[in-house]
């Protein structure tokens, strides 16, 4: 716990040296738009803006085309692309804060969020999107979850996209066993146990046990409990008993109804394993729909989203969430949140999303014709979009989420799975640290 709030206040340290830095170079000029301390302005609505994709490469083509499509309709704005790789995004972000040359619009998903926005680089849209044509036709879901990841205050990126948590399964193997679709949390345990036969290296579900381990656990506890928010007051409600019994449950299913290799396993390995083996269930979310349909063909899987209650609501936690952001140092802020509105119209968000194979934003792009014949990508858009959807909003805006989530207890789970932790062990330790971060980030904000 002591470690925790060490590193969230060299986190508020770097921040506060962030912004010094960056209000001196804005003192002395640079040749980007600005940094941090730079107020910009609204501009003259035409000339030339720059966009930085935080996903260069992946989505540099399908980037290019929307702002191809942008310049025809705008022929008076010139967008200049930059594209950065993914794993670089946020040390690009922060050098350029402190150093100046930040651009007008960038994409920033929520695991970043709250870090560029603590250091004053982000114009809140609150104002904008209520007077925009966008405003009632994003997923209020997915903005909810934009507005808690920046910090819960104002509403510092627009979503464009998400990937949902997706149960894929076997139909073949579930129809030979005559078994239902594990749409509920008892026909998921259901099938778990049924499709296992471990003398012919057959099993229900292969779990996820190595890197990136933590968010799917939480997702299967809160989804399986019902409880609807990650906080009671200043206390987490991660160790709560009936999620420490859901907990339980779930990692019973470990070298029962799973081989005994998912305790190592990333997402990587899970879906090669899953795809070339006898496994009934996986769960990861819809990145993998390409590799499910190469390896199996269209017709012996489905995904869904994951299990719901026995009542039909759905309770899942968030997933990451990736949009777009206005600088506050842009000098053109005026036709830069008209290159937002437009890459977040229907028609740019559905063509966005096709080629990224995620669910749109915008929930008219969400009817498209490409979503009704990808059923993954529809149910999952259902599902965030539906009103008995209840969303638990993981707390991306702390400083020191990703050390809690990933270095500090993905090793625990491997314990938890192996026995050598019991699940309130695991459970009460993670939320002695997310207590402990949660009060430091009140303490500095």
């Amino acid at each position: 716990m002591k470690s925790s709030i060490r590193r969230s206040r060299r986190a508020a340290t770097a921040v506060a040296l962030g912004s010094v830095l960056a209000l001196t170079a804005t003192a002395c000029g640079d040749d980007g738009s600005g940094g941090a301390g730079d107020k910009g302005g609204e501009g003259s609505g035409k000339g030339t803006i720059t966009f930085w994709d935080n996903n260069g490469g992946v989505r540099t083509d399908i980037w290019k085309q929307v702002i191809a499509d942008f310049e025809k309709k705008y022929p008076d704005i010139e967008v200049k692309y930059v594209g950065i790789p993914a794993a670089s995004a946020q040390s690009k972000y922060d050098t350029a804060i402190q150093g100046g040359g930040l651009p007008d619009v960038g994409g920033v998903g929520t695991a970043m969020l709250a870090e560029v926005a603590v250091q004053g680089a982000l114009e809140p849209l609150d104002a904008r999107l209520e007077k925009s044509p966008l405003n009632g036709r994003l997923s209020r879901n997915l903005l909810d979850v934009s507005k808690s990841a920046g910090g819960g205050d104002a509403l510092y990126q627009v979503p464009t996209s998400a990937n949902n948590g997706t149960l894929w399964y076997r139909t073949d193997l579930f129809e030979k066993a005559g078994l239902d679709a594990p749409s509920t949390w008892a026909k998921f345990y259901e099938a778990a146990g049924k499709l296992t036969d471990k003398g012919r290296n057959e099993f229900g579900f292969t779990i996820r046990g190595g890197e990136g381990a933590i968010a799917p656990a939480l997702d299967a506890v809160y989804g399986q409990t019902g409880i609807t928010s990650f906080w009671n007051g200043d206390k987490t409600t991660v160790n709560d008993p009936k999620n420490v019994a859901a907990l339980e449950k779930y990692i019973a299913l470990y070298k029962k109804d799973t081989p005994s290799a998912d305790v190592n396993n990333d997402f990587t390995k899970m879906v090669a394993q899953w795809d070339s083996g006898t496994i009934g269930m996986l769960s990861h979310n819809l990145g993998s729909y390409q590799d499910h349909l190469k390896a199996l063909g269209k017709d012996r899987f489905r995904g869904i989203p994951n299990p719901t209650l026995d009542d039909g609501t759905r309770v899942q936690v968030s997933n990451p969430v990736d949009g777009l952001s206005l600088f506050k140092s842009s000098k053109n802020k005026a036709a830069s949140w008209k290159f937002i509105e437009f890459a977040l119209s229907a028609a740019e968000n559905s063509k966005f999303n096709e080629s990224a194979g995620q669910v749109p934003a915008n929930t008219d792009a969400a009817k498209a014709a490409w979503i009704q014949r990808a059923e993954p990508t529809r149910l999952a858009a259902e599902a965030l979009n539906g009103t008995d959807t209840k969303i638990v909003q993981l707390p991306y805006y702390l400083p020191d989420w990703n050390t809690i989530s990933k270095a500090d207890n993905e090793p625990n789970f491997q314990k938890l799975l192996l026995g050598k932790m019991t699940a309130k062990e695991f459970l009460d330790t993670l939320a002695d640290q997310l207590n402990a971060a949660q009060a430091d980030w009140k303490k500095n904000h």
